[in-house]
Order: C-alpha cells, then structure tokens, then sequence
C-alpha cells in the first residue's frame, strides 16, 4: 500500500477508475504512471465508451503529488521526472479518447486540482475546497495550470496561485467553472454522477470521441508544453528558498 492502488471496474459501457493512497489520496510516481497507462488502455477499448474517476474513501480527493518523493530530489533530472508524473497523466487525460467525468468528494491540493481540471466534466460535494499551495514550498504550479486556465480562466487561476494559503470552496470552484455541480452530500453527487455516465454510455460512441476531440482542441502542445513546465518545476526545487522550505513544512 506504499505505493496505493488502483482498480478498474467496467460495466455498462463505463469505466470507474478508482486511486488510493493513504497519504490523503497523494500521488507517488508509480501510482502516477499506472494512472497514465490506465487512461492510454481505456482510450482503445472498444467496450468502454465513459470513464468515472474517483478516489476512495470520504475526506481527500487528491492531495496532490507524494511529498516523501518531492524532499528527496536531489538534481534536476530527478525533479524533472518527478513533475512528468502529473504532465503525464494530464497528457493522457486530454488524449484519451473517452469523455471522463471527475467525482470529487473532498479536498484537492496542487495536482489534484489539475486533475479535476483535466476532466471532461466534474461533480464535487461541499467538502470539495480547492487549493494551490506550491508557492508556499518554493515553487509553483506550473505543470497544472494549463489544464487549470482552460477551465477556470488566468484571472482565477492567479487568484488561486498567488493566495496560495487559503482554501477556496467548491462554490467558488462551481461558479469559475471547475465543477458543474456542487451537492451536500456523497450519495446525492454518486446518484447523479450514475445518472449522467449512464445517459452518455448510451449515446453514439462516435460522436462523443468526435466531441472530446472537439473539447481539447487548441492543446496540441501539451506535449512539449508540459514537459518545459516540469523542466521549470525540476530546477526550483534544486533552490536553496525550496530546500528550506520544505525542510521547514516537514518539520
């Protein structure tokens, strides 16, 4: 379980894809990867035409990538590695053939927040508070914010970047258009992400990978894009401001 897990249930034409990890659902490399060739199998499989992604248990959603991995860079190529986790999945995310529904049920920090983003369409309970918090640590989100700016516009995410200390709540995430709907409870969100994956699992499955096409248009450089940012990522943690910071939050 140092590593978490991730499962793949698929039924009715829909794929849940469920991660965990008991760091508050944090991201090691390894489960980052297994997340990334996940999406990359589902995108050719001919029975799956949705995908759910959703995290286990009540609290976290995401917490972002393992923080144990990130004080242990110790040179660039190491950090570089470390940020393509995320660049990686997100890559694979906005690839993949297949529409992805995102359930969030609780907090996001850092990568979690780009994942969210990163989904075709989001449902979140009021638990679900968003946070980018990489500023705090000596370096910022930059692999993430493509994937954020698309989908909340660079006035918010600056807002959400530079105030990198408070928590904004799924409300506010709700009306900058990172969440479609925000609901009181787990069960009232899960009856309505059902309903939706149901409903779209039905339809033809030509016009929604034509629609998801339609949808990340304009991203055709994420490959090299992302890969610059986790260059930018890799060579800030190196820093003498980051090496103090984070020996200062592990503290």
């Amino acid at each position: 379980m140092s590593n978490g897990s991730l499962y793949t249930h698929i039924q009715n034409n829909i794929a849940t894809v469920e991660f965990f990890h008991p760091a508050s659902n944090s991201f090691p490399s390894e489960l980052l990867a297994r997340l990334a060739a996940e999406f990359k199998e589902l995108s050719s499989n001919p029975e799956v035409h949705i995908i759910v992604l959703k995290s286990e248990k009540e609290k976290a959603f995401c917490a972002g990538a393992s923080f144990d991995e990130l004080v242990a860079i110790s040179n660039f190529e190491e950090g570089k590695q470390f940020f393509l986790g995320f660049a990686n999945v997100l890559n694979a995310m906005r690839n993949c053939s297949k529409i992805i529904i995102g359930r969030v049920q609780g907090k996001a920090v850092g990568g979690g927040v780009g994942i969210a983003a990163a989904c075709d369409y989001c449902f979140a309970t009021e638990q679900a508070a968003i946070k980018l918090s990489e500023l705090t640590i000596g370096i910022g989100p930059f692999v993430i914010e493509p994937a954020v700016t698309r989908k909340i516009g660079i006035a918010s995410f600056s807002e959400l970047a530079l105030d990198a200390t408070s928590w904004k709540t799924a409300y506010w995430a709700k009306e900058k258009g990172l969440f479609a709907s925000v609901f009181n409870s787990i069960n009232e969100m899960d009856t309505e992400v059902e309903n939706l994956a149901l409903k779209l699992s039905t339809y033809n499955a030509e016009a929604l990978v034509a629609l998801k096409k339609t949808f990340w248009e304009g991203t055709e450089d994420w490959d090299i894009l992302l890969n610059k940012r986790a260059e930018i990522s890799g060579n800030l943690v190196l820093s003498e401001a980051t090496k103090k910071a984070l020996q200062k939050f592990k503290k």
